[in-house]
């Protein structure tokens, strides 16, 4: 019998699940048009039935039952917004495996527990999207899984989270320090009251994690990122940067290489004429480079309840039309490759290193003479006016690799003329 309609299930009514109620009820004519199908939202699981969610909803079609939304044979696809991995996962999973299609906007399930997601996808013909769980309503999965499905997917790298962006931006113009920005952008409710996920990277380490293994066909688990977040950049940090020409963002960075993929999130240098460079506040931004495209880049707003909302209902449109045309499933899990990941002690790049040092002759030859037998060229020296006993020197290497690196700088804190080594940042972005 021919469908007349598609019912939807939606897990979740918070923030992000409001703007997706909105726009399936404001924009159903043109839905249905594109679509070429009635879409309806049938439930709404939520915890409590009583709060009052601002919105003009159906009687009836609020549920704490999961069984309402899972169980129900005349809901196809169910949309999940609830955030978390306890007991969401669960959720999703018997979704999955009642043979419902699930959009998510979940990127820390998707990224910690995407081959199980998969995995059930693929054994019950469902389909399983997420576009909105990296970079908001930025279109980036669904290009990277299509779009550019003829390309070999050579890099993919990033601002892809809005909370650093807007105090690394704050910074820069305003020259403040990062404990005064935090605050500010609690104040302004862009950054949480506990900001470790945020400050510490470990959002952006997520959303690489989906993205490279989406651009790289292997499976890039979470636990494989390398993850610095932006806790210890300073006002110092930024206006040297200024000075030789960067900007610094935190990055989510992902190369292909022959040995292997890696795959980072750490504040970086970038040149102030890097498309990158100019996007400051909230905003995200994408940049890949494929080997028949070029470079392309693809920029928005990452986060907000319209915007998120905006990605998931285009999944939610897509997986409605895989059900009229009976193909579910028809794009699943692209990790047919099973490359390693390499560590971060194996990647290349250059480095900016801010030293304080005693103020004395000699100290900037016995530097560069440990960084000389560690292989690791220096391609410009800045020293500044000593102040009292010390002086501060910054160094922009040549293109080295991390481990001779490191290596160095566990050798230059040994030396009694270096009394600390203050900050090291890897400068992207240049050929």
């Amino acid at each position: 019998m021919e469908r007349q309609v598609i019912k939807v299930g939606l897990l979740g009514l918070g923030t992000v699940g409001r703007g997706v109620y909105r726009i399936l009820i404001d924009n159903a004519e043109s839905i249905k048009q594109r679509v070429g199908i009635e879409l309806e939202v049938k439930k709404i699981l939520v915890r409590s039935l009583e709060k009052n969610r601002g919105l003009d909803l159906p009687e009836g079609i609020l549920t704490s039952n999961l069984g309402e939304i899972v169980d129900d044979p005349e809901i196809n696809i169910v949309v999940e917004v609830l955030g978390g991995t306890n007991p969401t996962l669960d959720y999703v999973l018997e979704a999955l495996r009642k043979g419902k299609s699930v959009v998510t906007a979940n990127k820390d399930m998707v990224a910690e527990h995407g081959e199980r997601l998969f995995a059930a996808a693929q054994q019950n013909n469902c389909d399983l999207l997420f576009e909105a769980s990296v970079a908001g309503g930025i279109p980036i999965i669904r290009t990277l899984k299509q779009s550019l499905a003829a390309n070999r997917i050579q890099e993919v790298f990033g601002i892809i989270n809005g909370t650093t962006n807007y105090m690394l931006t704050k910074m820069t113009q305003e020259g403040s320090e990062f404990d005064d920005v935090l605050k500010e952008a609690q104040a302004q409710g862009y950054a949480e009251s506990d900001p470790t996920a945020d400050v510490g990277g470990f959002d952006a380490a997520r959303k690489i994690a989906i993205l490279s293994s989406i651009a790289f066909n292997t499976r890039v688990p979470l636990s494989r990122v390398y993850t610095e977040g932006i806790t210890k950049i300073s006002a110092e940090d930024i206006a040297y940067a200024n000075e030789l020409g960067y900007v610094i963002k935190l990055l989510g960075i992902a190369k292909s290489r022959d040995e292997g993929v890696e795959v980072r999130v750490h504040p970086t240098f970038i040149p102030k004429a890097h498309p990158l460079a100019a996007v400051g506040d909230v905003f995200n931004a994408v940049f890949v480079r494929g080997d028949a495209v070029g470079d392309t880049m693809f920029y928005g707003r990452g986060a907000g309840e319209m915007p998120t909302a905006s990605a998931v209902v285009a999944d939610v449109m897509d997986a409605a039309r895989d059900l009229v045309r009976n193909v579910p499933g028809i794009i699943g899990c692209t990790c047919f490759e099973h490359r390693p990941v390499l560590e971060v002690g194996q990647t290349f790049s250059k480095y900016y290193i801010r030293l304080k040092v005693s103020d004395k002759p000699g100290v900037l030859a016995s530097i560069a003479l440990v960084f000389g037998n560690k292989e690791v060229s220096l391609k410009s020296v800045i020293q500044k006016e000593a102040t009292g006993k010390t002086a501060e020197l910054v160094l922009v290497t040549h293109r080295v690799q991390e481990q001779n690196v490191q290596d160095a700088l566990m050798d230059i804190k040994q030396l009694s003329s270096v009394i600390e080594v203050a900050n090291v940042i890897r400068v992207e972005g240049e050929e």
